[in-house]
C-alpha cells in the first residue's frame, strides 16, 4: 500500500502519543519521545497538532515527526521500519517539503536506512549531542532535599525558575497550564527543588512512557542565582526518583557535547553517557 503523509488533527494527537509510548523502549535507538511532543503542548493543542506530520501505510502509524522548529524535524520511526527502504525514501523525500527553504535540520533514530539516504542526496551530520543514562531496577539515592510535585497553584514557581535558567525563555503561567491539559502529561510530573530557605533553585519536567519504558527529562534548569551549589546533582536525582516511582525502566535526557558542564552533573547523579547522537542538515 502507499504511504500518505499529513498533518495531524487535534483529534488525532491521542494516537499519536499512544503510538510513541509504544516505540519508546529499551531495545529502540533513542528517537521522539511522548515528553517531546508533551512539553510542545505549552503552545496549545491547535499548534501542537499543526506541528506534528504522521505517516501511514495502509492506514497504520509508521512514522511520526514534530517540526519542534519550522528548520528542524524530529522523527520516531517503528521500530520494525527503520530499515525499510520503502519508508526511508518516502521521509527523505518528504523532509524538503515539510520544512522551510534555507539550512533546515532533520533528526531520526541513528542507523535509521532515511539517514543513509539523506546523506547520499548531500545532506551532513550535524552537531554532537550526548545521551546520558540511568538504569531505575535499583534504588536511587535520595537528593538530599527538599522536592515539590507543583499542581496549578504552584505553578508560578516551576514557570520562574524556567526562566531564570535559560535566557530567552518564553515559558509562561499560561503555557505550563496548556502543557499540564496536553495528553503526555497523565504520566508526567514537574518538580522544583529548593534549598535550605524554601527557595526555588532548580525545576525539571519528566515524562514517563508508561511502566517498564524508558523516562525522559525535558526540560531541567538551575536558577542563575544558585548555581555551583550541587543542586543540578541533586535535581536530577529527585528526577530519577519521581520516574522510578511513575515505574519507568530508565530515565534519560540529552545535552549538547560542548556543554561538558550539563554532562558531569548527569554523571555525578549516576547517569552514563551513550553514544553520541547527530541530527542530519542541509545547508541553504
Amino acid at each position: 500500500m502507499a504511504i500518505e503523509l499529513s498533518t495531524a488533527g487535534t483529534e488525532e494527537l491521542g494516537s499519536v502519543v499512544a503510538v510513541l509510548r509504544e516505540w519508546t523502549r529499551e531495545d529502540v535507538p533513542l528517537q521522539l519521545h511522548p515528553g517531546d511532543l508533551g512539553w510542545f503542548w505549552r503552545f496549545g493543542i491547535e499548534r501542537t497538532a499543526a506541528a506534528t506530520r504522521i505517516w501511514r501505510r495502509d492506514g497504520e502509524i509508521v512514522a511520526i515527526g514534530m517540526l519542534d522548529e519550522p528548520d528542524w524535524l524530529r522523527m520516531s520511526i517503528a521500530p520494525e521500519l527503520q530499515r525499510d527502504e520503502e519508508l526511508a525514501r518516502r521521509i527523505a523525500g518528504d523532509a524538503a517539503e515539510v520544512l522551510v527553504e534555507g539550512k533546515v535540520f532533520v533528526e531520526t533514530p541513528m542507523g535509521a536506512m532515511v539517514q543513509d539516504l539523506l546523506f547520499k542526496e548531500g545532506w551532513n551530520p550535524d552537531a554532537p549531542w550526548v545521551p546520558v543514562r540511568r538504569d531505575l531496577s535499583t534504588p536511587v539515592p535520595d537528593p538530599g532535599a527538599r522536592v515539590d510535585v507543583i499542581g496549578a497553584e504552584e505553578a508560578h514557581e516551576r514557570v520562574g525558575v524556567q526562566r531564570a535558567s535559560f535566557a530567552g525563555s518564553t515559558f509562561t503561567n499560561e503555557r505550563w497550564f496548556a502543557m499540564s491539559d496536553g495528553l503526555p502529561y497523565e504520566d508526567a510530573r514537574c518538580l522544583v527543588l529548593r534549598n535550605d530557605l524554601g527557595e526555588s533553585v532548580a525545576a525539571a519536567t519528566v515524562w514517563s512512557a508508561g511502566a517498564g519504558r524508558p523516562g525522559y527529562i525535558e526540560p531541567m534548569g538551575g536558577h542563575n542565582l544558585h548555581r555551583g551549589r550541587g543542586y543540578g546533582t541533586k535535581m536530577v536525582l529527585a528526577c530519577a526518583q519521581a520516574l522510578q516511582d511513575l515505574g519507568a525502566s530508565s530515565v534519560y535526557t540529552v545535552t549538547p557535547a560542548t556543554n561538558v558542564g550539563a554532562v558531569a552533573t548527569y554523571e555525578a547523579a549516576g547517569l552514563q553517557p551513550l553514544a553520541e547522537i547527530r541530527a542530519q542538515v542541509r545547508e541553504a
